[in-house]
């Protein structure tokens, strides 16, 4: 063998070879981790590294030639007549998971290309382990279809209308497939959005929304002080991450994190270098300090600690209970800064230890690959809506730090807390979930105004891109989840595998 990516039963090259494919998967998962290269705070690589683990993807290639027969219909619809068709087929869809690999933005494993044409390939491909199966759907019978189809992984089937040779299934995949030659649709544990007909962008989304799935269900997120949930309604929030998400919610106590800064208070190499990293810091372009300077030689400290809980814990995930006064009388400063030099490094750092919506942080930060802003929000009005916090990352694009103003943490007006001036212009996405884990809402908006009131250090006015009256009429839960970029696609497909509503306020009528 050459060493070229080669399609099961057939010798012939895809154009792509597990090396290169390989390579691609890397630069997506070094586009994931481009925000530790933003920040002074870069991760050491003897600690915990943010974690990314790469979606495992079996593509597979359906097919079945046709014999001819006299004085009768002896073949299917389909461009797929011979050996030279199908060599042709798999080296167009190399090419094609090639260019997804390199632009898709997060780390990919592509297997080699399964060709199906009997049962028994079906079968043994079936058996293949994978996240998620891509069935090419050119032809061959509804048997195979089903095989490969089956519970297990998550299921995709991508069909060609005009990207390449017409598919028979580009025809049938509806009325055979989903629905089973009547009107209801049938027990597939597929629908209608995980069909791809030759937009490879599409097919992308799918791929970005199911690799932030993966990531995101059974995440261990450390819970200093202990998980907990905004109001009455999230009191049941901890059990429903630990139930529909699969999270595991280790809890650090207090004395426990007390114990820990004073014997980290006595070390003075590591002072020395906490002290070292915060004058970095605040010589950052873009970076103005108006507190005490020791409030934040203390935040690079607790983020030293923090960076230690998760690395015992195996994660690259935090968040801070009772953050609003317990942790400032341990830690001598906030938790504002430290979290958000740890979302700018890659990780995710979360305040409040609200479970109602840490999900979709977790979910967001995936299919974003970037970091994101949980956020107090305010009553929408007259097409806008204030967000804000104090513990905004500044990396909000994965690689560019926006300016800060270093402040006191406005309740308290003690500590070091960010004031990020987010870019104005820049396209948001809004995620709004609810305390039943049911019904999410979601709206795209632009940055209008970082302005300056008194309320939360971070805080932007963002438009309501969409139906305001419907952001109204259905917001619910609290807090929300803020990130640069457009992903309302990708949140409604992950969250329909969940079987929880999305309602996209931004979609067109």
């Amino acid at each position: 063998m050459n060493g070229n990516y080669s399609c099961q039963g057939c010798m012939a090259p895809c154009g792509v070879t597990r090396r290169q494919l390989g390579l691609m998967a890397l630069a997506g998962a070094g586009a994931a981790k481009a925000v530790a290269g933003a920040s002074s705070l870069s991760a050491d690589p003897a600690r915990q590294q943010p974690i990314r683990l790469p979606l495992k993807v079996q593509p597979v290639l359906l097919y079945q030639f046709s014999k001819r027969r006299d004085k009768t219909s002896w073949r299917p619809w389909g461009g797929l007549m011979n050996e030279k068709d199908v060599a042709e087929e798999k080296q167009r869809i190399g090419s094609e998971l090639e260019a997804a690999s390199k632009t898709g933005g997060f780390p990919m494993e592509i297997l080699p290309l399964a060709t199906v044409s009997s049962d028994a390939e079906a079968a043994s491909v079936a058996a293949t382990p994978c996240d998620v199966r891509i069935t090419y759907a050119a032809s061959g019978g509804g048997k195979m279809l089903e095989t490969l189809t089956a519970p297990g992984p998550r299921q995709l089937i991508f069909c060609r209308h005009r990207s390449g040779p017409a598919y028979l299934w580009y025809e049938i995949v509806h009325p055979r497939f989903l629905r089973k030659t009547v009107d209801e649709y049938g027990p597939t544990g597929m629908d209608v959005d995980d069909v791809v007909v030759d937009n490879q962008n599409e097919l992308v989304l799918r791929l970005r929304a199911l690799y932030a799935l993966k990531n995101t269900l059974g995440k261990k997120i450390v819970c200093v002080g202990g998980a907990s949930g905004w109001g009455a309604g999230g009191k049941k929030a901890p059990q429903l991450s630990r139930t529909i998400w699969k999270m595991d919610l280790p809890t650090v106590s207090y004395e426990e994190l007390g114990a820990r800064l004073k014997k980290a208070r006595a070390d003075e190499a590591l002072l020395k270098r906490c002290q070292a990293q915060a004058s970095q810091y605040l010589k950052g372009k873009g970076v103005k300090l108006e507190t005490d300077r020791g409030f934040v030689d203390r935040a690079f400290l607790l983020k030293e600690i923090f960076i230690d809980l998760m690395g015992e814990a195996g994660t690259d995930s935090i968040t801070v209970n009772q953050c609003m006064g317990t942790i400032m009388g341990i830690s001598e400063t906030t938790a504002c800064l430290p979290l958000s030099l740890l979302n700018d490094a890659g990780y995710m750092a979360f305040c409040e230890s609200d479970f109602v919506v840490i999900p979709s942080g977790v979910l967001l930060h995936y299919i974003s690959g970037s970091p994101v802003f949980l956020n107090d929000p305010t009553y929408p009005h007259d097409g806008m809506v204030t967000i804000a916090h104090c513990t905004a990352p500044r990396a909000l694009d994965g690689k560019n730090l926006e300016p800060v103003r270093i402040l006191t943490h406005f309740e308290s007006d003690y500590g070091a807390s960010p004031k990020v001036e987010m870019r104005k212009g820049q396209k948001v996405t809004n995620l709004i979930p609810d305390f039943d884990m049911k019904k999410w809402v979601g709206f795209e908006g632009d940055v209008i105004d970082n302005p300056f009131l008194a309320i939360c250090r971070s805080q932007t006015d963002i438009t309501i891109n969409g139906n305001q009256d419907q952001v109204l009429r259905e917001m619910r839960g609290f807090h929300w989840m803020t990130s640069y970029g457009s992903f309302l696609k990708e949140s409604a497909y992950a969250m329909k595998k969940l079987g929880v509503e999305f309602i996209n306020a931004s979609a067109k009528a």
